[in-house]
C-alpha cells in the first residue's frame, strides 16, 4: 500500500524526529511511504486566525500537492481534523470543491490509519516504562478517535499505561488561544499535568506535538521529571 507523507509545521520546524519515525512506524507495518518535499502547510493557523483569504491561498496548494494520493497520513489529529471538516466549507462553491471533499476522506490520523485501515495493532514495539495518554481536543472531536492510540499502545512491550484522571478536558494549548487567553491557556495546562503527576507515570503520550510541547512546557515550569512522547515515537522503540 502507497502512503503519502504529511508532516505538519510543529513537526517539521520543531519535532523532526517524529516525521522519521513515523515513516519507521509505517514501513514497519508493511507500507509504502512517498513524501512531497513541496508540501508546506495545511492552512489551518492563518484559517484559525480568521485569515480565510490567505488560508485557502495555502489549502490550495495542499490540494495540488496531494491530488491523486489514495492515503494521505499524518502525525496530527489538529491538522487531519482541519482538512478533514474545514476543506470542504472553505472550498464551497469553487472549482476546487470536489478536490476537497475527495481529499478530506483520504486523510488520517496515524492511530486511526493504522488500526481502522490497515487493522494493525502490534508493531513489535519495545518500551519500558509507566506512561499516560492525553487525548487532543482535535482527537476526540474532530477525528473522534479515543479507543485506537490505546489499543497500540497496550501492544508495546514493557510499557504499562495508566489512565488519566478528566482525560477529555482541553490541555489549554488550543494555538493562537494560548497566546491570546495566557492566564486561563496556562491553568488549564496546570490542571493537565497535576491530573498526569497524579498517575505516577515516568512519560505522558499523546498524538499531537503542539499539545504536548504546551504540557512539556508546564511539567518544566515546575521542575517535574515525567517526560512527553509522541505516539510514533513509542510505537518506533525497541527495533
Amino acid at each position: 500500500m502507497k502512503v503519502h507523507l504529511f508532516i505538519p509545521c510543529f513537526v517539521d520546524q520543531l519535532y523532526p524526529s517524529v516525521g522519521f519515525n513515523m515513516v519507521k512506524v509505517l514501513e514497519k507495518a508493511g507500507c509504502e511511504v512517498l513524501y512531497n518535499s513541496k508540501q508546506t502547510c495545511c492552512g489551518q493557523p492563518a484559517f484559525n486566525a480568521g485569515f480565510w483569504g490567505e488560508s485557502k491561498e495555502v489549502c490550495t496548494k495542499f490540494l495540488e500537492d496531494f491530488e491523486g494520493a489514495e492515503y494521505i497520513v499524518a502525525p496530527s489529529a489538529s491538522c487531519v481534523g482541519f482538512v478533514r471538516n474545514m476543506y470542504a466549507k472553505l472550498f464551497d462553491n469553487s472549482a476546487h470543491l470536489q478536490l476537497a471533499k475527495k481529499t478530506s476522506e483520504r486523510i488520517y490520523e496515524i492511530s486511526e490509519f493504522l488500526v481502522n485501515i490497515l487493522q494493525v495493532t502490534e508493531l513489535g514495539a519495545k518500551f519500558d516504562g509507566k506512561a499516560t495518554y492525553h487525548d487532543s481536543c482535535a482527537g476526540l472531536r474532530e477525528c473522534h478517535f479515543k479507543a485506537e492510540p490505546r489499543a497500540l499502545l497496550s501492544n508495546v512491550e514493557g510499557l504499562e499505561l495508566v489512565e488519566l484522571n478528566d482525560s477529555e478536558t482541553c490541555c489549554g494549548f488550543g494555538g493562537t488561544f494560548a497566546v491570546k487567553f495566557e492566564p486561563i491557556s496556562i491553568a488549564m495546562g496546570e490542571q493537565k499535568i497535576t491530573h498526569a503527576l497524579e498517575t505516577k507515570a515516568d512519560y505522558l503520550i499523546s498524538s499531537d506535538m503542539s499539545c504536548l510541547m504546551h504540557i512539556d512546557g508546564c511539567l518544566k515550569n515546575h521542575g517535574a521529571s515525567m517526560k512527553v512522547m509522541h505516539l510514533v515515537d513509542v510505537l518506533a522503540s525497541g527495533y
